[in-house]
């Protein structure tokens, strides 16, 4: 077994140990990293981070909703404007945000990436493009989210924007039923063409040389930017509303697999599922629950996490475990005494069943630099009907 190191070891359940330690087994292996939020998935851990041989990508390892992201517009509003003008923001939402499996949009911003010729290279692709095209500019439902709230940017943090306190508009979601798609279509290729134990079959992988191989590579990519495409459409659809342009915006995404060099200079293929992007000066957002604080970071480029840190708080239990042990009059009254008001979601996203993230960005000390923070002040979710899809 190859040693890895786990951030916030305490904060982690021994299933996710052990998936990780599967992982960590796998022949094509070259090492790992395992995030302080990190919780049970399929295959590799939720916070899991795998490098591979640069020649082999996992398509559970990267995510049933490739390049899931997040992406923030820091506008120059003072914070105040997110109570004064409360009912007028949360419209904004509700008029340019759409939720949930099967939630498409007729009104589009820029369609240009569908003008690419990736779309039309690879069957499975092609199929999918008029889902795609429907559904841009949507969000999922589980954890996705869209919301307001007041951004407190540290002293030199940017050299475009002072230190103070700003209204933000922070977005969450992936390549919605198209990138699901493709996931569920190359696992099942690569669990067909990789022959492993009942505990690691999710782990199967493919050969990037091989044209399933290559169909995935092309898939991903295309899904990363059109998750990218979706959260832009939604942030200038809403600060086209408003007039206003963002003085900054920070996107990164968390589901996704690199071709990248390890400080020693082997050529790997990194899986970060659930895991942020952390080189040297790399920006990203780890968000906290709905009522608890997200950070804005810098990436310290640490060689020992594979460059990589957390995507979030993680979760401390299942949705039916939530569902079982939340008391709605406790969530609600910890909505009130924050000031936060939600529309949508349920008990499985109250901030009581995700961990700590104080603690959690303590384990990682190492691996980013704080810039800001960001506390939610209007949340928007999917219906709490909505089957989770993250």
């Amino acid at each position: 077994m190859k040693n890895y190191p786990i951030y916030g070891k305490e904060n982690i359940d021994p299933a996710a140990l052990e998936q990780m330690e599967t992982a960590m087994g796998l022949p094509i292996t070259v090492t790992g990293a395992l995030m302080p939020d990190a919780h049970v998935g399929y295959g590799l851990p939720i916070g899991g981070v795998l490098a591979t041989r640069p020649d082999t990508v996992i398509p559970y390892a990267v995510g049933v909703d490739i390049a899931c992201r997040m992406c923030m517009s820091i506008f120059d509003m003072p914070k105040d404007a997110v109570e004064n003008h409360a009912s007028e923001l949360q419209s904004l939402l509700m008029k340019h945000t759409h939720f949930g499996i099967g939630s498409t949009t007729n009104e589009h911003h820029d369609t240009s990436l569908f003008d690419r010729p990736e779309w039309d290279a690879v069957r499975v692709v092609r199929d999918l493009k008029d889902k795609a095209w429907r559904q841009l500019g949507t969000s999922g439902s589980g954890n996705h989210f869209v919301e307001w709230g007041v951004v407190t940017i540290s002293e030199g943090a940017f050299d475009t924007l002072p230190a103070g306190e700003y209204v933000a508009l922070l977005s969450h979601s992936g390549s919605r039923g198209f990138g699901g798609s493709i996931a569920e279509t190359y696992s099942k290729i690569a669990m067909a063409h990789t022959e492993l134990p009942d505990q690691s079959r999710h782990l199967a992988w493919l050969d990037l040389h091989s044209e399933a191989g290559q169909e995935y590579w092309l898939a991903m990519n295309l899904a990363g930017d059109y998750a990218s495409a979706n959260h832009h459409e939604i942030h200038n659809k809403i600060s086209g509303a408003m007039n206003l342009q963002p003085i900054v915006m920070v996107e990164n995404h968390h589901n996704f697999a690199w071709q990248e060099r390890l400080f020693d200079g082997t050529e790997v293929l990194v899986h970060r599922k659930g895991a942020t992007p952390a080189g040297a000066g790399v920006l990203g957002i780890i968000p906290g629950s709905m009522t608890d604080p997200g950070f804005i970071v810098r990436g310290k480029g640490n060689s020992a996490s594979v460059n990589s840190a957390a995507h979030g708080a993680g979760r401390l239990m299942s949705r039916a475990a939530a569902r079982k042990a939340v008391d709605r009059q406790e969530w609600e009254r910890l909505l009130f005494d924050r000031r936060v008001t939600v529309i949508g979601s349920d008990v499985d996203e109250a901030p009581m069943v995700y961990k700590d993230i104080t603690s959690v960005m303590s384990a990682q000390t190492d691996l980013v630099e704080v810039l800001g923070t960001f506390q939610p002040k209007i949340v928007r979710m999917a219906d709490p009907r909505e089957r989770p899809e993250d």
